[in-house]
């Protein structure tokens, strides 16, 4: 999930907002709020998750909970929108900004990479990605509200790479980008399809991403 995430990092997604009185916590409130949140999300797959449970480990009033969001969904959701925004740390900046003098294929590798070094640092937000990955249903809604803006980040590295030379100029950008957005959702499915990532090897978890860029760099066609 985490690699879905670092797509649309330098790109503003649909925002989920606690209601202003969230916002009007003093900030240790806030950050209790959130950390429970988390442990909870992270614990228990998310229908599971108890409203009461967050309430009682933030010590607030479950009452309260309600006056800060609008249900357990617009909470999660905002735990979803914090992951994103910690994400922007963990990726190459300098690359994003100087994308001219990198290659397609090294800017793609580095948001994928970035994924891992922030799924390292936070494992409870990792925990909490692979509970939503078998919700379909949530899986779904709160990813095909960022699909949108995945599929615009590809198309900027896309022409891009037409424009350097490093991507064939007879393709469809429109077209590619949107079999690159599908692919990178799919890929979520091999990466969890052991229950877990081994995050003291990141190589060894990059070998997925790698096998799937050498089918994007070089096809299927067999080559002299």
């Amino acid at each position: 999930m985490f690699i879905k995430y670092i797509l649309i990092d330098r790109i503003k997604g649909v925002r989920y907002m606690p209601k202003e009185t969230f916002f009007n916590l003093v900030n240790e409130k806030k950050e209790r709020v959130i950390e429970a949140a988390i442990d909870e999300f992270a614990l228990r797959p998310y229908h599971q998750a108890r409203i009461t449970a967050i309430a009682d480990n933030a010590s607030i009033a479950k009452g309260s909970f309600y006056q800060y969001f609008e249900d357990k969904k617009d909470l999660f959701k905002y735990i979803i929108e914090l992951s994103v925004n910690k994400k922007l740390k963990y990726i190459n900046l300098d690359m994003i900004k100087n994308k001219d003098k990198y290659s397609f294929f090294q800017l793609l590798r580095e948001v994928y990479l970035s994924g891992f070094r922030f799924a390292k640092r936070h494992p409870k937000l990792l925990a909490v990605a692979s509970k939503l990955a078998n919700n379909k249903e949530l899986y779904r809604e709160i990813f095909g509200e960022y699909k949108d803006k995945s599929l615009e980040f590809f198309l900027e590295l896309l022409e891009q790479g037409i424009v350097e030379g490093a991507i064939d100029s007879k393709i469809d950008p429109v077209f590619v980008a949107k079999m690159l957005t599908n692919i990178s959702y799919t890929l979520s499915d091999f990466i969890y399809e052991d229950g877990e990532i081994d995050l003291n090897n990141i190589d060894e978890s990059m070998e997925i991403i790698d096998k799937m860029l050498y089918f994007i760099e070089n096809g299927l066609k067999k080559r002299d």
